[in-house]
């Protein structure tokens, strides 16, 4: 699945991808105030003798070796328990102790899908719900390639007219509703891109549509030049995006077990706050095409909706329609039921039993593939095991504890991830300093991250230890600093939101970091979600030689090397505490355009949010004064006394009650947009309360929480 990252406010972004993958910046000219973490420009690193051993334990030739072994089979979530256990056992012949963690979630798989389009005369045309073989790619050649589908989308038939409705962000649908779009009983034809697929069906479904066809346009690709994957850069007409459309708004994980694991016995919910009630599937460009065409000349044209990002690159209007007695039929056919998912969790045990680091990435795909997603992720992931084991084959021991998890079922709605974060929650709040993630290693040569700000300056330094394998760049960081020197608020670094793996943690007050290698303008087009997304691919266009996937696991394996074991968490307050300020910062940008602005300050606490915030700032610069007193680190008391509350300052920004609505939401910082499911929302209260209904009374409830929360985490941080 993964995510889609928001950077803070002005950074200009290419709109490459969806859900897995991070949109890579172009440079800007321009520069922004407020500077969250210095920008430096720095040799090679020297690596001490562990870090050497760690990074020059990958081989990248053995990293192909894993990259193929997990490309060539069905990992459908809950279809593979094999590959599962060949990945605990990897992690315990590399002296990581493994096994494997079960769980019993709702999981359902396609039986059989059509969308045919019925034209006026009668004639018809049926879209190919699957991609075209390509000879050269063998996995798209196996017999039981998976077809097109959505997972969690709903069993049903519809034949009715339909409508474009763009990007099908709830603003969309608005637009369409104040041009005098008649949107009942009918099929919406949406473009990927924007929210996540499972809130376009939801919207779509709340507007009275009884079903809803998803494609990919061009317009959001990297390069439209050349010939088309397999003889050039550009994406291949047949290749689709298949997809979860869970409404992740509200909750991740099994839909059925809301908020506890889904073990056996557990009681058990309809999902029906999550799951859609329209039957929906995804088509190619070539096919979606036929189906723009034929609403051209109908309803508004789209350069007169006047959305921005409604118009593609296809040879279409992208006009509402709908056309008269055009219509579509979508039949869509599901199996679901109760299903066991596998989870392979490893574990070195630390001096320091109550501090913890995990490193994660999922290992379903789905698609017989998953080259980029997740299984770039998934051989970095089984190198990383091999790293520490040779490490640990030295004597070496980690302050703390380090716990590896491939997780099952993430493409569904994080559920693997989910369910475990939900059955260890007690010890996970008290003991996890940070959870690094991995979806996509690798789906171009640009490093991309979103974190938590505690974060960003070790992984910062940490780039400088990591060789750049692409151009004329000699570390990690040299490439980072090329595409985010001007990003001054956050240096490239987005919010977290959701869409892969670290959400559960976040929710529970836990740090993190995700970090990905991926693609921008110019680049090869990935092949999200789609057959082409194969080790044929990866080895002619993605990572030919494996040596993007080298740098990134070497990066994420010394990050973890230093969570894990230096004396002090290497966390930076200064940035966390800037951090914490641009949540203001943006929330501010939102009360200021407001008309009434004056009697809307009187309304909401303003002066207690502003005083908080100072107060959090004025406690992290204490703080990190303290800990930088000569000799502070050889008072063996104070150091774990600092590491306590580095670990626990986090746990302060949790509201046990959650967001309204949506509970599973407990970060006062940082939760997906409601309006979009991918994209970071800070301060997500006050500021949803204001955006989506302007309900003071909840805003000014909403700001009361986020300043005991805040003042909450002063205290644990506060000194002497």
């Amino acid at each position: 699945m993964a995510r889609r990252y928001s950077g803070i406010c002005l950074s200009l972004v290419v709109p490459l991808a969806t859900a897995c993958q991070h949109l890579i910046p172009e440079p800007i000219s321009g520069v922004s105030s407020g500077a969250m973490l210095k920008i430096r420009d720095t040799p090679l690193t020297n690596l001490t003798e562990n870090e050497a051993i760690l990074s020059n334990a990958f081989d990248a030739i053995e990293i192909e070796t894993w990259s193929s072994y997990y490309t060539h089979g069905d990992h459908i979530a809950g279809r593979n328990k094999s590959m599962a256990q060949w990945t605990a056992d990897k992690f315990t012949g590399y002296g990581i102790p493994a096994s494997l963690a079960e769980y019993e979630v709702l999981l359902n798989y396609p039986v059989s899908a059509s969308v045919s389009l019925n034209y006026p005369d009668g004639s018809k045309y049926d879209a190919q719900l699957f991609e075209d073989p390509v000879a050269e790619d063998e996995t798209t050649t196996y017999p039981d390639s998976i077809p097109a589908f959505h997972g969690y989308s709903a069993t049903g038939n519809a034949t009715a007219e339909y409508i474009y409705v763009g990007k099908g962000h709830v603003d969309d649908f608005k637009r369409l509703l104040q041009l005098g779009v008649d949107l009942k009983g009918k099929i919406a034809l949406a473009m990927y891109g924007g929210p996540f697929r499972g809130v376009k069906v939801k919207n779509a479904q709340a507007n009275g549509m009884v079903g809803a066809i998803l494609f990919t346009d061009p317009i959001t690709d990297s390069t439209q030049d050349g010939a088309s994957y397999p003889d050039g850069p550009a994406r291949h007409p047949s290749s689709l995006q298949r997809g979860s459309v869970l409404d992740l708004t509200k909750y991740t994980g099994d839909p059925t077990t809301p908020g506890y694991p889904s073990k056996p016995g557990a009681k058990r919910t309809d999902g029906h706050e999550v799951l859609p009630q329209i039957p929906s599937l995804p088509i190619s460009y070539r096919d979606a095409t036929l189906l723009l065409q034929a609403l051209d000349g109908y309803g508004v044209s789209g350069k007169d909706v006047s959305r921005d990002g409604w118009v593609g690159a296809l040879n279409a209007t992208y006009s509402t329609g709908p056309a008269p007695n055009t219509t579509i039929s979508i039949s869509n056919i599901m199996s679901s039921s109760i299903t066991p998912i596998w989870n392979a969790i490893g574990i070195i045990n630390g001096t320091h039993a109550d501090e913890t680091i995990i490193v994660g990435n999922h290992r379903d795909a789905w698609i017989i593939g998953g080259a980029g997603d997740p299984n770039s992720g998934t051989a970095v992931l089984v190198e990383l095991s091999k790293a520490f084991g040779e490490l640990l084959k030295t004597g070496w021991k980690p302050r703390r504890n380090i716990v590896l998890c491939s997780w099952d079922a993430e493409e569904y709605g994080l559920v693997g991830s989910t369910e475990w974060v939900e059955e260890y929650a007690p010890w996970l709040s008290e003991t996890a300093i940070s959870y690094i993630n991995v979806d996509i290693a690798v789906a171009g040569p640009k490093p991309g991250a979103a974190s938590s700000p505690e974060l960003r300056t070790v992984a910062q330094d940490i780039m400088t230890k990591v060789k750049y394998p692409k151009g004329d760049f000699k570390t990690l960081y040299d490439a980072w600093y090329a595409l985010y020197r001007f990003r001054l608020d956050d240096h490239g670094f987005g919010n977290l939101g959701s869409g892969s793996d670290y959400t559960a943690f976040l929710q529970l007050g836990i740090g993190a970091l995700d970090f990905s290698m991926q693609g921008s303008r110019g680049d090869p087009v990935y092949h999200y979600h789609s057959n082409y997304d194969s080790y044929h691919w990866m080895t002619k266009y993605g990572d030919k030689d494996f040596v993007s996937h080298t740098a990134a696991g070497q990066f994420l394996t010394l990050l973890t090397y230093h969570l894990a074991d230096d004396a002090l968490i290497p966390f930076d307050l200064d940035a966390m505490q800037k951090g914490v300020e641009q949540w203001l910062r943006n929330f501010l940008i939102l009360v200021n355009s407001f008309s009434d602005l004056e009697k809307l300050q009187r309304d909401i606490n303003f002066s207690g949010l502003h005083n908080a915030q100072k107060n959090f700032t004025q406690a992290a610069t204490d703080f990190t004064a303290w800990t930088n007193q000569e000799g502070f680190r050889s008072n063996d008391t104070a150091v774990s006394l600092a590491n306590k509350k580095l670990r626990d300052f986090q746990r302060a920004f949790i509201n046990p009650e959650g967001l309204p609505g949506r509970s599973f939401y407990k970060n006062v910082g940082y939760a997906p947009d409601v309006n979009d499911g991918y994209s970071a929302q800070t301060l997500p209260g006050p500021t949803e309360a204001l955006r989506n209904g302007e309900d003071r009374v909840a805003a000014r409830a909403q700001v009361e929480i986020t300043i005991a929360c805040i003042l909450k985490a002063v205290e644990i941080l506060k000194v002497g």
